[in-house]
């Protein structure tokens, strides 16, 4: 199904790839071209959080060969993996690109790989979070196996359903769901960091960010849970993950994948706290790149929207300087 990586990394001053750690990665999936200006940031994002760690970008071949090579341009590992979907699937009329989110799930199968952290490609990371490459997980057999035993299977945050934009989307909790949530339980409490999740409605991931240990045996009972369920699953990926591996999670702080949307006063502005936020989630429309004009002038108003905004000039300035200067 995946073929063997292409390209090579290496850091913005021309160092070689000699000496990384290619056992353990940073991971995102690209399937689309409007995906890329957050692709580009984001690793540049990781560099200059000085990670001792490269980023392999997944892509499929719907992604176009410019988007490719401009990927690769900036030594970016590049992999290409096919498409992942149920032969029976719902339709996402409410949000086309979820149909995308299957393929993320092929990050389980790639066992070349000792340990994958999967980060969306509208993330910007603030601080070094290296310590996720490190976390206590469940080791494959183990995680395949199931059982008592196994409570560790990946490590993510917790899916927020305050709901601030109102979105109309179907399978949406009711009124009392939303009040215990925001009452009984805020981003970053409970177990935490190394703790374990069996909370149910607030037991559902946001999958912006994973920590996995590749298994292939893991791989075979997602795709078969996919195939049995897949038609009714609201939130693709994330839906199968929280479902199969109920309780067998670890729950991030949100400091690892803090949606932007976290900041807003009626969901949960009061414990955000930037200074120790490590990484920041971009989910919903627009994202910060779509708000450039022509001239490349910012037209947004979210202050969140706006630290992207620096980073994506601080990253153009520096590739201008190494002569790189494609236009992206």
């Amino acid at each position: 199904m995946i073929s063997k990586a292409e390209g090579s990394v290496s850091s913005f001053d021309g160092d070689s790839d000699e000496g990384q750690n290619l056992g353990k990665v940073w991971a995102t999936l690209i399937t689309r071209e409007s995906y890329l200006s957050g692709l580009l940031t984001l690793d540049y994002s990781l560099r200059k959080s000085h990670s001792a760690y490269p980023l392999v970008a997944f892509y499929t071949d719907t992604v176009p060969g410019w988007c490719l090579n401009a990927i690769q341009a900036r030594n970016i590992i590049t992999r290409r993996v096919e498409h992942i979907r149920p032969s029976s699937e719902r339709e996402h009329d409410e949000d086309p690109r979820f149909a995308d989110t299957w393929t993320k799930l092929a990050v389980f199968s790639l066992t070349e790989y000792k340990r994958i952290v999967l980060l969306d490609s509208d993330m910007l990371v603030l601080r070094n979070m290296d310590e996720l490459m490190e976390l206590d997980l469940d080791e494959p057999a183990l995680a395949a196996r199931g059982g008592k035993a196994s409570r560790r299977v990946y490590a993510a945050g917790h899916a927020c359903v305050c709901n601030p934009l109102k979105k109309a989307l179907p399978g949406r909790l009711g009124a009392g769901e939303l009040r215990l949530h925001k009452t009984a339980r805020k981003p970053g409490q409970g177990p935490g960091l190394g703790g374990s999740c069996d909370l149910s409605p607030l037991g559902n991931i946001n999958s912006g960010l994973l920590v996995i240990n590749p298994s292939e045996e893991v791989f075979s009972q997602i795709v078969e849970y996919m195939e049995e369920h897949g038609s009714r699953m609201i939130f693709p990926d994330q839906s199968v993950l929280s479902e199969l591996f109920q309780g067998r999670w670890v729950a991030l702080p949100y400091i690892y994948n803090a949606l932007k949307t976290l900041r807003k006063p009626e969901t949960h502005g009061a414990i955000w706290r930037k200074n120790r936020v490590k990484n920041v989630h971009y989910i919903l429309a627009p994202k910060p790149w779509e708000e450039l004009d022509e001239n490349g002038d910012w037209t947004g108003t979210d202050e969140s929207h706006r630290w992207w905004i620096e980073e994506n000039r601080e990253r153009i300035e520096v590739e201008r300087r190494i002569e790189i200067a494609d236009g992206f």
